[in-house]
């Protein structure tokens, strides 16, 4: 489901719509919808702080989050405390709401979300919100229904989807993989160079495999993928891939498959492909998990980091688009 693809129609749909713009069921959390007009154009994610966090840090937490809903392009926000019953959430709420103010940025509703019913922040009239909540049961059934699948119940559930596997049969396919990376070493002639053009030859052959099989909806045997997560481990192949890396559903599909079929070493590239792709397909949720792969598995690695720093930083992909337009 595409943000631009929604028109919200009350709060209770707002509500129904948000876990398919996270990708899973939000739990206490602060969430922020962007819009623009009647479109969605905008939605985040942060852990609601404990309920005993000093005043000055619930400040910071609120300007932070005011600070990356302005680079986004967006005519008002509308904000969400998903809560249980020991906390309502409303104080960060509140903070945030005027953190936003402070910078020009138009607040609408204020909702607070807990055991399938909303209430509204401001609302005093019992009428409108009833103290024991509005419920949104048929609101969630009938967007379940136009986005055809489920999303995760957690952000944990999330986060397995794509843990490693473990599967014996990629482990075998992966050394035959070192080993045939050996044989193409052993009959390159000497030097550095030549032997780097054939592992990019070789990559891009192989990538050229992976995304034709994928966009057509199949999946790499594990021969296959275990010898694309062999190459990609060598900086001109990862180069190649990012190069080719696209806004496409299949996209993030592939990479997400490969990320958790791949020896744990060599998740990094994988992951930072799927954070790329999930980026720039709005799922910012799996975008962040993948970084999170990447960096535990090399901490280094310069592209990772830089797409950690553009996540914190709230950067929308619309802002690479404009780039890519002025060059």
């Amino acid at each position: 489901m595409s943000l631009s693809d929604l028109r919200v129609t009350s709060p209770a749909h707002l509500v129904a719509v948000v876990p398919y713009l996270l990708g899973f069921h939000p739990r206490d959390s602060l969430v922020v919808v962007g819009r623009r007009g009647h479109t969605l154009m905008f939605a985040a994610r942060r852990d609601l702080p404990p309920a005993d966090t000093p005043f000055a840090e619930v400040d910071a937490f609120a300007q932070h989050v005011a600070a990356v809903v302005a680079r986004q392009t967006v005519d008002s926000v509308v904000l969400l405390g998903w809560t249980d019953e020991r906390s309502s959430g409303a104080a960060l709420v509140s903070a945030v709401a005027d953190a936003l103010l402070e910078l020009d940025i138009p607040v609408g509703r204020q909702l607070r979300v807990a055991d399938g019913r909303f209430w509204c922040y401001l609302c005093t009239d019992e009428g409108c919100c009833p103290p024991e909540g509005r419920p949104f049961d048929a609101e969630a059934a009938e967007v379940r229904r136009r986005a055809g699948f489920d999303v995760f119940t957690s952000r944990e559930v999330l986060v397995a989807s794509v843990a490693p596997a473990g599967d014996e049969g990629m482990r075998v396919a992966t050394v035959a993989a070192d080993r045939r990376l050996e044989e193409l070493a052993a009959r390159t002639p000497p030097g550095a160079g030549p032997l780097l053009g054939e592992i990019r030859r070789a990559g891009a052959r192989a990538i050229g495999v992976a995304m034709a099989r994928h966009r057509a909806g199949g999946t790499l045997d594990d021969d296959e993928a275990a010898w694309l997560s062999v190459l990609l481990a060598h900086t001109p192949v990862g180069e190649h891939a990012l190069e080719r890396a696209a806004a496409a559903g299949w996209q993030v599909q592939l990479w997400a498959d490969l990320l958790r079929r791949a020896r744990p070493e060599l998740a990094a590239m994988p992951a930072v492909l799927l954070a790329y792709t999930a980026w720039r397909t709005g799922q910012g949720a799996l975008a962040a998990v993948a970084v999170d792969r990447a960096l535990e598995s090399d901490p280094s690695l310069g592209i990772a980091r830089l797409l950690d720093a553009v996540l914190t930083d709230g950067v929308p992909p619309s802002e690479l688009d404009r780039v890519e337009a002025a060059l």
